[in-house]
């Protein structure tokens, strides 16, 4: 009669004292900090210095006036001096443009902000160097937000609009205050007694240009200040990425390749020998179903228990069970690429190096190159301007949705054309994942 046989024991010292234990760990978590900390703190470092051909509008509907038989246009004077302002020149891609056309850049986010120079701006100014007046009527420049493109890309282009009318307002308060000293000289001269300017009116000329402040596009009070899209967005990316390691190790457990562990249980199946395109291929249809299922339940938390303002839901939905999808069979080609590594892999690719290169937080216009050539071809930038467009601009093409539902559909045929053409590569090449059996020894009575 044969002893039954035992695993090799180890002791928890002994597995301790094994380098392949600690050295494989070392260099795989020291060289994950390493490199997310490089790539989400280096695009995060200097965003203003960074800053770049950002986006602002310049809407001048200046009439001018007349002042002493001549002609003064002042927003074309003030236009043409920010447009050629050598300290925006690189920085501000500004866009002179009318102010329905400026409406419509916000209403598609294609600007971050907009600054408009009103019709009466020149006769205000002009009415200043006139004749005193009990209520005098400033100049002033309205500032248009727009935080549905980006709250931190709108703050900065508030905050160099904001600047720009403080240049404006000192330029014009010197040359009304040379006029006004020009003035009290001349009357001086004539009557003898002319009274200088009083103390709010000497204020009012040195600093003659109000700002007002309003918003662009609106945006609803449930929209996290612009950033729902984003957070949306990463729920999609999350579900797809998460997704696609659940089920390609429900896949495994029910073939055999995999030990099920729920607690002190353990349970394995006998292995089943599946090719490696028969895996891939199952694992994409159970994803691309349930996609469907994640998508309907994401925007069921979003919108029904949570409240975010949402309208165009049947496109919500549809669109986040197609980024899904997207995401997922990316996560998936990438685990039957990889194999182990794949998780890692997958984590960089559609987190690590797509989150800082997605515009969501920092404009694209505000991040080092390195970044702006990733967000060209980076999943999560582009589910970010899907599920933006369809959140805050009425689910319009021409704000997003076009280039994200293109960069999706090529995204999802690209990763499952990689995944089937090396799982097939591997199956021709007898690289299987199941193990055959091997004959046991028979012990001799």
């Amino acid at each position: 009669m044969s002893e039954p046989t035992h695993p090799l024991r180890v002791s928890a010292r002994g597995l301790l004292r094994r380098r392949g234990v600690w050295l494989p760990s070392a260099v795989i978590l020291g060289l994950l900090s390493f490199v997310l900390s490089l790539l989400y703190l280096g695009a995060n470092n200097d965003p203003v210095g960074a800053t770049k051909d950002l986006p602002i509008a310049l809407v001048n509907t200046d009439e001018g006036a007349r002042v002493a038989g001549k002609r003064i246009d002042l927003g074309a004077q003030i236009t043409a001096q920010i447009t050629g302002s050598a300290d925006l020149k690189e920085k501000v891609d500004w866009k002179t443009v009318d102010r329905r056309t400026a409406d419509d850049l916000l209403a598609r986010g294609k600007v971050f902000g907009a600054l408009v120079i009103p019709d009466d701006f020149s006769a205000s100014v002009a009415a200043l160097a006139g004749p005193a007046q009990r209520t005098p009527h400033p100049p002033t420049m309205t500032v248009l937000t727009n935080p549905a493109a980006g709250s931190f890309g709108s703050s900065m282009a508030t905050e160099i609009n904001r600047k720009v009318v403080e240049t404006t307002s000192a330029e014009v308060g010197k040359q009304l205050g040379q006029a006004a000293a020009s003035t009290h000289r001349t009357g001086a001269a004539a009557a003898h007694a002319a009274p200088a300017p009083g103390a709010a009116a000497q204020l009012m000329i040195a600093d003659p240009v109000h700002l007002s402040v309003q918003e662009g596009h609106h945006l609803g009070q449930h929209s996290g200040l612009g950033l729902s899209a984003f957070f949306y967005a990463l729920v999609l990316v999350l579900g797809g990425m998460l997704g696609a390691n659940v089920i390609h190790m429900q896949v495994d457990t029910a073939l055999g390749y995999a030990a099920s562990d729920k607690g002190p249980f353990r349970i394995v199946k006998p292995v089943q020998h599946a090719t490696r395109v028969h895996h891939f291929l199952v694992c994409s249809a159970l994803m691309v179903v349930l996609s469907m299922l994640t998508s309907a339940l994401a925007m069921a938390a979003a919108v029904g228990v949570i409240g975010i303002d949402a309208s165009n839901l049947p496109m919500l939905w549809l669109f986040g069970t197609c980024a899904t999808a997207a995401m997922g069979i990316t996560a998936l080609a990438l685990l039957a690429v990889f194999g182990t590594p794949g998780p890692l892999v997958s984590m960089l690719v559609l987190i690590g190096l797509a989150v800082p290169s997605a515009g969501a937080t920092i404009p694209i216009q505000a991040l080092p190159d390195f970044y702006r050539f990733l967000a060209e071809f980076e999943p999560f930038r582009q589910v970010v301007d899907g599920v933006r467009s369809i959140l805050y601009f009425g689910a319009r093409t021409d704000a997003g949705l076009g280039h994200a539902w293109t960069m999706v559909g090529i995204g999802f045929g690209a990763s499952l054309a990689l995944g089937l053409a090396l799982t097939r590569l591997y199956d021709r090449r007898g690289l299987h994942r199941s193990t055959p059996h091997l004959a046991q020894p028979v012990p001799v009575g």
